[in-house]
């Protein structure tokens, strides 16, 4: 949709005013998912309490500050997490290292993702099936592991198909930030506001945004961080203390002297369209989205499974949302400040596979099986 509408109105006019379109097109959906609603009915379980006046008084409280709130944690960390992770990873954050990280066009971008995910969307469905036969838990487990073990080779193998000129820059002039380390924060900021104004930070955003590697070099205390590029020095600047219109207007001095230099040395602007292996990309988004569906085509009737009919609902709600919302959510976020912390364009990765290794490690051990569960209990 936002391809579609981006192509028609122009890459400018959507910019300026055309991305609301997508946001109004909306509301035909709000309009067909109350069509559903109002064509459901409460499962006969839930009728059948109701009637016998069985229904919990304290859902609340029996959800979460009884026994049944062990298991609402564990189905967080050992379920939820890791299911939200690897989906972030495989469609998102996917998206994201092409943009940003590899600097591949948009639009290609966006096609490419398009195309694994009408590939691999037929796998939700398989995997839901196949979960019927041999296991809920089985197949989120083996949708974690797999995707931490392989996230670091898959990813770079987005880098060598797609932007192959970054790790050819990088090992002909590598980038270098000379400053003292502790003026070098951890750029975590979700909601977009916090500002980070030492040189050091300044330095390691620009490259970062840059998509250009680097490493921090120790300088001594007090020392204005440099950026080396080969034989080439720029120097960053310190902003505290300045006001807003000022740090924008230096800022921007800076990345334009910056520029040039990773020019020179061979840094693209722009994947080189000529140089992107396609079809080895859309297979390995292919593979990173059939992880999506590994890890979530099971995950809604495995949570059902999990709780009892009269604290369902409630039950299931918070593991899920706070799973997905939180865990999820602050994936592409903090996986930039762990880039912009260290200089190495993978190191985003680590977060999405500490998770899903915790929530490997907590479901194999402490969350049960429930594909043969009798749910009416």
């Amino acid at each position: 949709m936002i391809l579609g509408v981006r192509t028609v109105v122009g890459t400018e006019a959507f910019a300026e005013w055309g991305w609301r379109i997508p946001f109004l097109l909306s509301i035909v959906l709000l309009g067909v998912s109350v069509w559903i609603r109002m064509q459901l009915s409460e499962s006969p379980l839930f009728q059948e309490m109701k009637s016998q006046g069985k229904l919990s008084k304290a859902p609340i409280t029996e959800s979460f500050f009884s026994r049944n709130g062990r298991i609402v944690l564990l189905a967080l960390l050992g379920a939820t997490a890791g299911q939200a992770v690897v989906w972030y990873a495989g469609q998102f954050y996917a998206m994201y290292f092409l943009t940003q990280s590899l600097k591949v066009d948009a639009t290609t971008t966006w096609l490419l993702i398009g195309g694994a995910l009408m590939i691999g969307t037929p796998f939700f469905v398989f995997f839901g099936w196949l979960s019927d036969k041999i296991g809920r838990k089985k197949i989120v487990m083996a949708g974690c592991l797999i995707a931490a073990l392989t996230y670091f080779p898959l990813f770079k193998g987005l880098t060598h198909f797609a932007n192959p000129a970054i790790a050819e820059a990088s090992e002909r002039a590598p980038a270098v930030v000379v400053a003292d380390p502790d003026t070098c924060s951890f750029q975590f900021d979700p909601v977009g506001k916090k500002q980070f104004t030492s040189s050091c930070d300044i330095a390691t955003a620009a490259l970062a945004k840059a998509g250009v590697p680097y490493t921090v070099e120790e300088a001594p205390a007090g020392t204005v961080a440099t950026v080396r590029i080969g034989d080439a020095e720029i120097q960053s600047y310190e902003a505290t203390g300045l006001a807003t219109a000022e740090v924008k207007e230096r800022t921007g001095e800076f990345t334009t002297g910056l520029m040039p230099v990773l020019d020179e040395a061979g840094y693209p602007r722009t994947a080189d369209d000529a140089r992107i292996n396609k079809p080895m990309v859309l297979l390995i988004l292919t593979i990173l989205v059939l992880y999506v569906t590994m890890v979530y085509g099971p995950i809604a009737a495995w949570l059902v499974e999990l709780f009892p009919t009269k604290i369902r609902y409630t039950s299931m709600s918070l593991p899920y949302h706070i799973g997905n919302g939180w865990f999820g959510g602050f994936l592409p976020t903090i996986s930039f400040a762990l880039v912009a912390a260290t200089g190495n364009i993978y190191y985003g990765l680590w977060y999405p596979i500490a998770i899903a290794l915790m929530t490997f490690v907590v479901g194999s051990l402490f969350l049960r099986e429930t594909y043969k569960v009798d749910i009416t209990q």
